[in-house]
């Protein structure tokens, strides 16, 4: 049983979200959440909130123990690009990519040992 949240259209760079992903992939959902807490990063915020939805979704749809759930997996794709201009010298244009990001997180039970 997993349950998932996504975040989507994201105003954050996938590169600079993933960093941030690959540090809570497999951990405990608090272990996860007090570190992103401490993290001084953007993305460390909007990736909590996500894991704090896909925890609410397995304790309110599927009646899981929050105290058993995991990360089981934690995926950021690209979202659309917005293309922006700035005026340089001599008339000439420089395009600026302002990337956005789908946060994808999945966390399932562990099993009983």
């Amino acid at each position: 049983m997993e349950a998932r949240a996504v975040a989507r259209f994201v105003r954050i760079s996938p590169r600079k979200a993933r960093q941030v992903i690959d540090v809570i992939r497999g951990k405990d959902v608090d272990e996860a959440l007090a570190i992103l807490q401490f993290m001084p990063k953007k993305a460390a915020y909007l990736v909590s909130k996500v894991v704090n939805s896909a925890v609410a979704n397995a304790e309110n749809n599927f009646d899981m123990d929050r105290d058993r759930l995991y990360v089981a997996e934690a995926m950021v794709d690209e979202g659309p690009i917005m293309k922006r201009w700035r005026p340089r010298a001599r008339g000439r244009a420089d395009r600026i990519l302002k990337r956005s990001s789908h946060i994808s997180i999945v966390v399932r039970e562990r099993k009983e040992a």
